[in-house]
């Protein structure tokens, strides 16, 4: 999709504004994020916008289907994107990006008035009692059963594909141990080998070959011509 005079005149602009923001990211030239609050505000929420190709004539298309949001209720997302759907239809026709960004931070305490945290949680357990709680909210590390830290989020998933890696090398080379260990002889089949060694404890010439002539028994000799 390329987008219009219109639309490269509005990109330029934002990409000017939001120059070093953080709460936007370009995804292309018609894709954009932007966060609503700090990543620490647990009423925070990121918005995803993208240009049909006749923006600004028709209506961006926005949502909230980032991963980040998904603590956020179905009916506080549905009222975010009526509310801010009421500001599209106010803005038709012209650039609103920006208009809608701010609009957005400016009534953020409203829109997330009656928020209440969906509650997620994912346990992972690894050796030696370590285990690590993940929430919408933070990380938390655990070791038995004792919580030791609040974990950032990258320090969550540095140490989380850490533990998994050490995990996985320790299961290999339990393994490689139980391939390398030796066979064991049952207490009958060692008394069976030491009947048949000689004084020196070596087992006689032919010990295991086959009885020809008890074959030759059984089979009829040599097959007639």
């Amino acid at each position: 999709m390329t987008a219009n005079e219109d639309q490269e005149m509005e990109l330029e602009a934002l990409r000017s504004i939001y120059e070093g923001d953080e709460c936007f990211k370009e995804l292309s030239p018609v894709s954009f994020q932007f966060r609503v609050g700090d990543l620490e505000d647990s009423k925070a929420f990121i918005l995803d916008v993208m240009w049909p190709e006749t923006y600004p004539e028709t209506a961006p298309q926005v949502s909230l289907d980032a991963f980040f949001n998904n603590r956020i209720s179905p009916d506080t997302k549905q009222l975010i994107l009526s509310k801010l759907e009421e500001q599209v239809e106010v803005n038709l026709g012209t650039a609103m990006m920006y208009t809608l960004f701010e609009w957005a931070k400016e009534n953020q305490e409203a829109l997330m008035e009656n928020h209440r945290p969906v509650v997620t949680a994912v346990v992972s357990t690894f050796q030696h009692g370590v285990s690590v709680l993940y929430t919408p909210a933070s990380p938390f590390l655990f070791m038995n059963s004792t919580r030791q830290d609040l974990l950032c989020r990258p320090c969550y998933f540095l140490l989380l594909q850490t533990l998994t890696s050490s995990s996985e090398m320790t299961t290999t080379a339990s393994t490689a141990k139980k391939k390398d260990k030796k066979e064991q002889l049952t207490k009958a089949q060692k008394r069976r080998i030491i009947s048949r060694t000689d004084n020196k404890g070596e087992l006689p010439r032919g010990w295991n070959w086959v009885d020809v002539i008890k074959h030759l028994s059984r089979t009829g000799g040599k097959d007639d011509d």
